[in-house]
Order: C-alpha cells, then sequence, then structure tokens
C-alpha cells in the first residue's frame, strides 16, 4: 500500500513539475522582461537599502500582522494593471487613480511604504535613488518573512511610472473561472503553476461577507448555494455572514489564516475555497495535481515554488533605464 501511495506521489509530482533543485531565475525566460534587474543595483549609492526596509517593515508588521496579507496584494494588484512600477501608490485628487478602483479600496498598507521611503530620503547615498517600485517589492518580501512565510530574492532597478488610471485597473477576479485566471496570468508572461502557486498566497488574510454572500445565499437566484462547496463549510459561513451583511470578515484560510503555509490546498481541496477563483482550480487538470500534491506532500515545495513565481511577478512589464522616475514621495510623481 506504501508502494502503491508512493508511486502515485511519483506521478503528480511529475505532471505539475515540482523539483526541490529548481533554481531561482526562472524569470530570465520570462518572454516580458524588459531591461535588466541587478541584486546588487543599488551597491555603490545606497547599499543600506535592504536592512533599511527591513527594520521599517518588521517595525510595523510585528506590531500588525495583518499587514502581512496585505502588502503581499498591493504589490500583487501594482504588477497586474502596469506592471511593477509603484503606479498603484499614487493618489489622485480626482479619485481616478488605481488606488481608487473598487478592489483596491481594501487595500491597505500605504504607511510603511511611505515610512521606508522617508527613511531612505533622509541618508545621502540613497536620496533621490530608490524607486518606490523597489521599495514595495522589498516591503511585499520583508512583510511575508515576519509572519514566518518564504523569503525570495528581489533583483532591483525597477523605476516609477507616472501614469497611474482606475479604467485600467483589471485585476483577476475573485468570481472568475480558471480558463479566464488562466488568460489574465499568461497575459503577464505567468503560466499556470504560476497561478496556483500565487493563489496560495491566500493562505493569509481575510475576506468579507459581501464578496461571498451570493455564493452561499443566492448561487442561482433560487435562495441556493455554490454547489462546488463543501456543504457543512456553506453552513459555518451562514452563521458568520447574514444575507445582508457585507462587512463582516472572514478568514480566506479557515484554521491556519494567521501562518504561511500549504494549508490553503488543504482546504480547497475539502472544497472549502472562499471564492469561486479558488474553488475553480479543482476544474483544470494542472491545477489540481498541483493541489493534491501539496496535499500529499505537507507542502514541501510549496516555500521554493512560491519564492520562484514571486521572483517571477517582479519582473512582469517593469521599467528601466530612463523609463519612468524615482519619485521622492511614493504617492506624487516628481
Amino acid at each position: 500500500m506504501a508502494l502503491k501511495n508512493l508511486l502515485a506521489l511519483v506521478v503528480l509530482l511529475a505532471f505539475v513539475g515540482v523539483s526541490v533543485a529548481k533554481p531561482y531565475g526562472n524569470q530570465l525566460g520570462n518572454p516580458r522582461v524588459k531591461g535588466d534587474l541587478d541584486l546588487d543595483y543599488y551597491r555603490s549609492t545606497c547599499p543600506q537599502v535592504e536592512s533599511i526596509v527591513r527594520r521599517v517593515t518588521f517595525q510595523y508588521v510585528s506590531r500588525r500582522p495583518t499587514l502581512a496579507a496585505a502588502l503581499l496584494r498591493m504589490h500583487f494588484h501594482d504588477c497586474f494593471v502596469r506592471g511593477c512600477d509603484g503606479s498603484i501608490l499614487l493618489k489622485s485628487f480626482s479619485k481616478d487613480a488605481e488606488r481608487d478602483a473598487i478592489p483596491n479600496l481594501s487595500v491597505r498598507g500605504y504607511e510603511v511604504v511611505d515610512a521606508a521611503k522617508s527613511s531612505l530620503e533622509r541618508i545621502w547615498g540613497c536620496r533621490g535613488v530608490v524607486s518606490c517600485a523597489d521599495i514595495l517589492a522589498l516591503v511585499a518580501r520583508e512583510a511575508v518573512a515576519v509572519i514566518g512565510g518564504p523569503w525570495w530574492p528581489v533583483p532591483l532597478g525597477r523605476r516609477d511610472g507616472r501614469i497611474s488610471k482606475l479604467s485600467e485597473v483589471n485585476l483577476p477576479s475573485p468570481f472568475a473561472d480558471v480558463k479566464t485566471l488562466k488568460k489574465n496570468f499568461l497575459d503577464k508572461g505567468l503560466n499556470t503553476k504560476d497561478l496556483v502557486v500565487l493563489s496560495g498566497a491566500h493562505t493569509i488574510g481575510v475576506s468579507s461577507c459581501g464578496l461571498i454572500n451570493n455564493r452561499i445565499h443566492n448561487f442561482t437566484g433560487r435562495g441556493d448555494f455554490d454547489p462546488a462547496m463543501n456543504p457543512s463549510y456553506v453552513r459555518t459561513l451562514k452563521k458568520r455572514c447574514k444575507p445582508t451583511d457585507v462587512k463582516t470578515p472572514v478568514d480566506m484560510d479557515p484554521g491556519s489564516a494567521r501562518k504561511f503555509d500549504s494549508h490553503y490546498y488543504n482546504i480547497v481541496a475539502q472544497k472549502k475555497g472562499l471564492f469561486t477563483s479558488d474553488a475553480t482550480l479543482l476544474d483544470d487538470l494542472d491545477t489540481n495535481l498541483y493541489i493534491q500534491a501539496q496535499v500529499l506532500t505537507r507542502g514541501a515545495d510549496f516555500a521554493r515554488d512560491f519564492s520562484d513565481s514571486m521572483v517571477k511577478l517582479g519582473f512582469v512589464e517593469i521599467l528601466t533605464g530612463k523609463k519612468g522616475e524615482v519619485r521622492r514621495r511614493c504617492a506624487f510623481v516628481n
């Protein structure tokens, strides 16, 4: 019996391409990479950049651990609109910037990026040198590390964008099916494995009843629930979320929402994914096999896979060289 299970696992791992020896740097094969980033980009100008961002991020996230999910989400949302150019940080007095879009209204943690930028601007060699896009990429990594999550290398040298438009925000939807999600990711140079791996970030953080009420109370307009959901989980959610409740928080990974681990895949496999975008990962062969592999191996490769995919995400449609600018204040163009 043990041999049979082992053989099944080997087949699963072969399907999903899991490898414990896979190196970092897979982003070098990403056809959407334009321009070069460098782990030592600031060595001669602001060598303290990573230690300063780490210190500031720790000061905030150690006191408010839920900021880790928020800051990771901010980086993801930034990269998925105009690329990783810090455009999500820009404010608009007319309320038509990216941060004013409905999916971004619940994004928080801007003060962490601003504090890191202010700390860097007080140092002579770093003044006017480190981009807000790079700071956000570093803050996301350090925030996850504070709560015990995986670490990944962050090549630096991004420039800040000058444009931020609400009308351009078209993020992967929590209501989307797997076919749509795969296209969303492919459009950004990310593949199916990146989709299922980065979905694992839902292991931390919370959502709200407003995003799931239709799914549990009135899925087809007949007072029913989504048949893709575990009925016992639906009963639990209904106790927490009344039909008109849009504000009550709901853990995205019940039982493990404060810990960055592979437990998310266990709850998806049990049909307890909070969003349609979680549940639909079971509808695709490749994403389903990855989920089953993480369940069987207790997430043996999740941390490494997540790190690899985060490196790739950080290269999406970046600005380098003379493109864009280095903002003096992250919320405003120069």
